[in-house]
């Protein structure tokens, strides 16, 4: 894309796409900046429906430090709440609000590639980890101003259809895409860090904050993502919410000066 028309992959969570309220504002937001000639394409999350799938139909599941153990029952159901009622929600909302949109996930296409995920050696079944991104495909999407709308189901190496948690697709798509920022859309105006919201945040701050739990909880897995992504090339991740975002505002993840050069990525994101 030309500096006229930038990319925003945006990301969205699970819990966001069942409020009525954010979706409604979210087309709003995405009508805004798309006037400012914005590109956006949105990767969302899916974890309420997840669980309550997994509620309604007695299915158990267990966490490996913070990533759902995915047997092959529970797969059948991811697919369902991803691919299928979440994705389906967020477009039907952009449609019906006057936007081009698309539903896509990154078994389409052949758009992710992944492979099996292991946590010290712990096995947590059809769970996946981005190994190649072939961009390209999306690019005639966006082109023609068409939102690619992508749930993070992948497709493994091995034929089989993996979950991958959807800030690291987030974070591989924007790398691939060259995108001009990585938004992730929270509930919070940013960062906090002691009671108050920083503007920017160093990437080479951010383990040292983890460890101290001044950063907890489902940021660490935000701010790391958008650490990731700034090393390798995108030139910041924002974490904000709606109306900051539309503003141009949130807490900024960017490499500054005597932090390590941006580098390749050992992964293919093309």
């Amino acid at each position: 894309m030309s500096p006229r028309h930038p990319i925003h992959v945006i990301k969205i969570g699970g819990s966001q796409i069942d409020d009525r309220d954010f979706l409604a504002r979210m087309v709003e937001t995405i009508h805004a900046v798309q006037k400012q000639g914005v590109r956006p394409v949105i990767v969302h999350g899916g974890g309420q429906e997840i669980a309550r799938l997994h509620d309604e139909l007695g299915v158990p599941f267990d966490f490996v430090q913070g990533l759902r153990v995915t047997s092959e029952q529970s797969m059948r159901l991811v697919k369902m709440a991803l691919a299928g009622i979440a994705n389906l929600r967020v477009v039907r909302w952009l449609v019906n609000g006057g936007i081009q949109a698309m539903g896509l996930n990154g078994i389409d296409l052949g758009l992710i590639r992944v492979e099996k995920m292991t946590v010290e050696g712990m096995d947590l079944g059809r769970v996946g980890k981005v190994d190649a991104v072939y961009a390209e495909r999306l690019r005639p999407l966006i082109k023609e101003e068409i939102v690619p709308v992508i749930a993070p189901v992948s497709l493994g190496y091995d034929g089989l259809s993996y979950n991958v948690n959807a800030d690291q697709v987030a974070e591989a798509l924007a790398v691939a895409l060259n995108a001009a920022h990585l938004v992730f859309l929270t509930n919070v105006p940013g960062v906090a860090i002691a009671g108050r919201t920083v503007r920017v945040l160093a990437v080479e701050q951010i383990e040292d904050l983890i460890f101290g739990q001044f950063i907890t909880g489902g940021m660490i897995p935000k701010v790391r993502a958008a650490a990731s992504a700034v090393r390798q090339g995108v030139p910041s991740a924002i974490i904000t919410n709606l109306e900051r975002y539309q503003q141009g505002e949130g807490t900024y993840v960017v490499v500054t000066q005597g932090s390590p050069a941006p580098h390749a990525a050992e992964h293919r994101y093309e």
